[in-house]
């Protein structure tokens, strides 16, 4: 990659950690799924009529604007409005890589590689560690419910892989309008009419500056630019940047949030990164005789 696209891909991976602190000051004014339910809209219209169709079939954009949109968002903002940290979402988050993994075994009988078995038992050490030691910083069913969204996560990748979008930005657009109505049915029916409609009333300029940011910034800049990057490169070369998320949310969550984290809550964290750096870890072979399981494709 050459220095401008290395410095692209950073900016991403800078926009995509910040963007946790960004859902947990969203949060202090808006209901979880009200707040998600924005953001898809805000980033689906008028996008979704400027760039045109998706340029794949249809089952696919509503599967993952369920799977993704609706299921993983909608719990990951739950489980943060009940505690989870920022810089500790965008870590255990990762555990889709893992959960990517496993279903490409298990959907799509793919076999995984002894290093890959190694990275999943690294991961998933580093996860039991975080879980462990939860009660120090987030409630038990707040940790549950963003490993959740970590498993809905690794599921839409694979539907994703399927689908093969051309344009990523213009799939995450339609995507994004997929979600919006069934995540605001489910904000009416759990989060309460009077309470959403208080929050639109009483909204206020951090709340307008949190959706602008997750809908601007996160899914049109952050997914515009990563589909471009990983039309010019193979996804083995731009995938690492993905590692720099979880470590850019917790420096974020530290240094604007003072969320800090217990040494074995360090050494759990470095468990993950490391074991999320290996199963998206490619055989060097050609890649037409080596079925690629990809991960972290689809960032918050």
């Amino acid at each position: 990659m050459n220095p401008r696209h290395i410095a692209l891909a950073v900016a991403v991976a800078v926009v995509w950690g910040v963007n946790f602190v960004v859902i947990e000051v969203g949060l202090e004014d808006m209901p979880p799924l009200l707040l998600s339910t924005l953001r898809f809209a805000v980033a689906a219209f008028p996008a979704a009529l400027v760039l045109g169709r998706p340029r794949v079939p249809w089952r696919y954009v509503v599967a993952v604007g369920l799977i993704l949109g609706v299921a993983k968002f909608g719990l990951l903002f739950v489980g943060m409005d009940h505690g989870m940290p920022a810089g500790l979402s965008s870590l255990v988050l990762q555990c889709q890589a893992v959960f990517t993994l496993l279903f490409a075994v298990v959907l799509l009988g793919e076999r995984p590689r002894p290093a890959q078995l190694l990275a999943i038992a690294t991961a998933t050490t580093g996860i039991a560690i975080l879980a462990l030691g939860k009660g120090l910083t987030a409630p038990a069913g707040a940790f549950v419910l963003v490993v959740a969204a970590g498993a809905c996560w690794g599921l839409s990748n694979i539907v994703t892989r399927h689908a093969r979008p051309p344009d990523t930005l213009r799939f995450m657009v339609w995507v994004s309008a997929v979600a919006v109505v069934p995540l605001l049915l489910l904000s009416v029916a759990t989060e309460g009419w009077q309470r959403d409609v208080s929050a639109l009333r009483g909204f206020s300029w951090s709340a307008a500056g949190a959706v602008a940011y997750l809908a601007g910034a996160a899914t049109l800049f952050g997914f515009g630019a990563w589909g471009y990057l990983l039309r010019r490169y193979d996804a083995s070369t731009v995938a690492p940047f993905s590692l720099l998320v979880p470590v850019v949310g917790m420096a974020a969550a530290w240094l604007l949030r003072g969320e800090r984290l217990t040494v074995m809550q360090l050494a759990a964290s470095l468990l993950v990164i490391a074991g999320m750096a290996g199963t998206a870890a490619r055989r060097r072979k050609p890649a037409a005789t080596v079925p690629v399981i990809r991960t972290g494709q689809l960032v918050p």
